[in-house]
């Protein structure tokens, strides 16, 4: 049997708010996307111990989201706690794939990615992602990169 990598999982938590909701009192489908980033920014603090400032800026770096994708299997509602598991793929030398599983007392909800590209701070053309993060992410990845 070959053995096969499963990565330590990032975990956010979060509460869905009234405002987050559409007249039918399930949360806007545009919310997912914006739950993705907070998971993601949080998943970098966790993994590295930096702020996004210490993490990219400071090092003349930032970065874009190239991609997203959102796959909905059951509606969030107000005031539902839900889990977003965080994964990633191995970055290649400027993208970065973070895959998510939304869930709600232990049922899946939603799933997704999101694929960041690493750019410059100033003139914003592709960059290295920086050793520091590639480090900080490698108990996280999920596989190898793709591209």
């Amino acid at each position: 049997m070959i053995a096969r990598h499963v990565p330590t999982p990032l975990i956010t938590a979060l509460r869905v708010r009234y405002v987050e909701c559409d007249m039918q009192g399930h949360a806007f489908n545009g919310h997912y996307l914006t739950w993705f980033d907070l998971a993601h920014t949080e998943a970098l603090r966790a993994a590295t111990g930096l702020s996004y400032q210490e993490l990219l800026i400071a090092r003349g770096v930032d970065c874009v989201v190239a991609e997203s994708h959102v796959r909905h299997l059951a509606p969030a509602r107000y005031d539902d706690v839900l889990e977003i598991e965080t994964v990633f793929d191995a970055p290649t030398t400027s993208s970065l794939t973070s895959h998510f599983t939304i869930r709600r007392d232990g049922a899946t909800i939603a799933a997704g990615s999101l694929r960041h590209v690493c750019v410059e701070s100033e003139a914003y053309t592709k960059a290295p992602w920086p050793d520091v993060v590639r480090a900080a992410l490698a108990p996280y990845v999920t596989a190898a990169p793709s591209s």
